[in-house]
């Protein structure tokens, strides 16, 4: 029953827009959270605040770079890597190179 209450509660018709209630659909969405936009009986879009979709944008990122992390580190290969001493060799870098650098930091 929960279930039926909350889609009842987070819907709203487009005729509510085109009878200019568009001000009072807003202020719900700030009140109470994301609404659904219905057209023709089926779901047309989702109404939510800007910081709602920011913080879910974040999620979703926050998730995609987790994924990606966890499939760089399923293939890591410490026979792989490379010291800084060899990096330097195979680009030609000397402490020199290095002198004015130490306002930078290197990780």
């Amino acid at each position: 029953m929960d279930t039926i209450r909350g889609a009842i509660e987070n819907t709203v018709s487009i005729s509510q827009f085109n009878k200019g209630l568009a001000g009072r659909v807003f202020e719900e969405v700030k009140r109470c959270g994301a609404k659904v936009v219905m057209k023709n009986n089926m779901a047309e879009c989702v109404l939510m605040s800007p910081a709602e979709y920011v913080r879910l944008m974040d999620e979703v990122n926050d998730a995609r770079l987790t994924a990606e992390a966890a499939t760089r580190m399923a293939h890591f290969d410490p026979a792989a890597l490379l010291s800084q001493q060899q990096v330097d060799e195979a680009l030609g870098f000397t402490s020199a190179d290095y002198a004015d650098t130490s306002e930078v930091e290197f990780e």
